[in-house]
């Protein structure tokens, strides 16, 4: 491994103790995913801001950085959303034990590392200036955007990955930075017209609710899109690359608004999304109940967006209408607030009653339950964690139009608002078989992580974990609707799973269960995952992955394991085995 002489003074420790632990963690992840060089990058984009996403792990982490003056960023680094729009915490109406003490503490901690806080998790909407080079950013949706549409090319990095590269300036060369792992991996057919904003979100949902885990998706699903209609707004594109982020895509190409795909001989499956997909699909979404919150701009709303809702709201206006109760929040960046506020277009707004934040988003937010008991919003990224352990928020899905129309009229639907539960959820594809016999793996383990030896319980999913929202922060259970490990808690395990999907503050999540002694006692993982390496790497929790054989097949939940680190290759092998169902 050729490491830059920078980055090796930083590991001696030359640099301050931060910069050290931020090496340590750059080489850790350049070792596992078999990286020679590494790339000096451009520019960082954090991510793990909110109170309820990082949690006391985040919290905790950046207090142990406290104090170091070397500890500062080396390259411009932006900062990802917050979660709240501090001047209007009154109407938010957010009951949350010390929520604004805890949130600005986390702000200004990021701040002394130098990080410029403009708190937007569309870094690539007026944030950034960059169109090009090399990247870590570490905002999902943010990355597939970026990789998809510009020429700043970035990995999916998670919170901690991209902070260490913020540090030391350096990231390994490896995964979506090398043209050879940038090729299209599935084939979606489009055969529907795709008028609305919301239509192109359905779309990238939709798409990784049909992955399977027989497909090999190394960096994640990376789609090639055909049959889109010639014209695409920003706001489509936008919200395509965000839904599709949900389910770990790191890249789409879609014919006629991205450069096109390389060719490829075979793809690992094969789709098609008709009207009746995307029909059946806002029946399935449609609210069917009383309405109490409409949220729009998740990812935060675009100019476009904004003038966009502004639009449907006017014409409301202009027939003496008024939403009760500030009904609709429309969440946007500091900078297309401020564009906004320039046209006249939140005045517009405010006086019908909206009301307009700034600098959070709708799926970093702790709504007040006495309040708020089911949200419509037009985005399926702000659904997917809605419903997630974050809220645990009832949340239905429409066009634009019909969010307005129900944030004007909250008896557009007098049924009893729905309740969040496991009906209509289809279980997660799973190729999981019960194995018996003696099982001996090979594998490797971290160049920070010399020599350790441990025996446990093994729980075991051939399905990737989402930390963020759907691994409960304070018991460790996980509680993602339709996941084979549905209501099970990771606590005192060896958990093997293919990688982490889902948001990149996973690794804040997982040092927060680790710190109250939730966490796995070892993990282990098929391909490189840089959403849970991290924690592995700064907490030394004995991690292990690149097996001789998949080990989220060949172990069964409940097996008895022993393995152990010596002379850099890690030995797993079953002790007993559990018993077939």
């Amino acid at each position: 491994m050729n490491v830059p002489s920078e980055l090796t003074l930083m590991l001696d420790g030359k640099y301050g103790t931060t910069k050290q632990k931020a090496a340590r963690l750059v080489i850790d992840l350049a070792s596992t995913a078999g990286a020679e060089d590494f790339v000096r990058c451009e520019h960082a984009h954090v991510s793990g801001v909110s109170v309820i996403t990082g949690g006391h792990g985040l919290r905790r982490f950046l207090s142990d950085l406290a104090g170091d003056h070397e500890g500062v960023v080396s390259i411009p680094t932006t900062l990802n959303s917050a979660g709240c729009d501090r001047e209007k915490m009154e109407q938010m109406g957010i009951d949350y034990p010390d929520f604004l003490k805890h949130q600005f503490e986390i702000i200004e901690a990021y701040s002394n590392l130098g990080i410029d806080a403009t708190l937007s998790c569309t870094p690539y909407d007026r944030g950034v200036e960059l169109s090009e080079g090399i990247g870590s950013w570490a905002e999902s949706n943010a990355v597939c955007f970026s990789n998809s549409y510009t020429s700043l090319i970035t990995n999916r990095e998670s919170g901690l990955s991209a902070l260490a590269t913020a540090l030391t300036g350096w990231a390994p060369l490896w995964g979506l930075h090398l043209d050879e792992n940038r090729f299209p991996n599935i084939h979606v057919k489009v055969q529907c017209s795709m008028d609305n904003i919301s239509d192109w979100s359905v779309l990238g949902d939709w798409i990784g609710k049909q992955i399977r885990p027989e497909w090999k998706l190394p960096w994640g699903m990376m789609p090639h899109i055909s049959g889109l209609p010639e014209f695409a707004s920003f706001e489509m594109r936008k919200a395509l690359t965000a839904a599709a982020a949900n389910y770990g895509c790191p890249m789409l190409w879609a014919d006629g608004h991205t450069v096109s795909p390389p060719n490829t001989d075979s793809y690992e499956g094969e789709l098609t999304f008709t009207e009746k997909d995307l029909e059946i699909r806002y029946q399935e979404l449609a609210p069917k109940g009383i309405v109490d919150l409409v949220v729009i701009g998740c990812p935060q709303a675009s100019v476009g967006e904004v003038r966009t809702t502004a639009s449907f709201v006017r014409s409301r206006m202009e027939n003496g209408e008024f939403i009760p109760n500030q009904r609709l929040w429309i969440f946007t960046s500091g900078h297309n607030y401020e564009i906004l506020e320039s046209d006249g277009t939140i005045d517009i707004l405010e006086e019908a009653g909206v009301l307009i934040l700034k600098d959070t988003c709708p799926e970093v937010t702790p709504y007040n339950r006495d309040k708020y008991n089911h949200i419509l919003t037009n985005s399926l990224k702000a659904e997917h964690y809605l419903t997630s352990g974050l809220n645990k928020m009832p949340t239905s899905v429409s066009t634009i139009s019909e969010c307005v129309a129900h944030a004007f009229d909250p008896n557009l639907i007098q049924s009893p608002r729905p309740k969040l539960g496991h009906n209509n959820v289809k279980p997660m594809f799973s190729n999981k078989i019960h194995k018996s016999g003696e099982l001996n793996l090979l594998g490797k383990s971290l160049p920070s992580q010399s020599e350790w030896s441990i025996e446990g319980r093994a729980l075991v999913t051939d399905v990737p974990i989402t930390y963020l929202g759907y691994v409960n922060r304070d018991t460790g259970v996980i509680e993602e609707r339709g996941h084979p490990l549905d209501g099970t808690a990771i606590e005192d395990t060896i958990l093997i799973y293919p990688k982490g999907s889902g948001s990149t503050v996973a690794p804040f999540v997982l040092m927060g269960l680790m710190y109250t002694g939730k966490g796995p006692k070892a993990i282990l993982n098929c391909d490189v995952c840089p959403l849970t390496l991290p924690a592995a790497s700064l907490l030394n929790v004995p991690y292990a992955h690149g097996f001789n054989l998949d080990p989220t097949l060949e172990i069964n939940s409940g097996d008895q394991l022993s393995m152990s680190l010596r002379d850099g290759i890690v030995s797993v092998s079953v002790t007993s085995r559990t018993s077939e169902d």
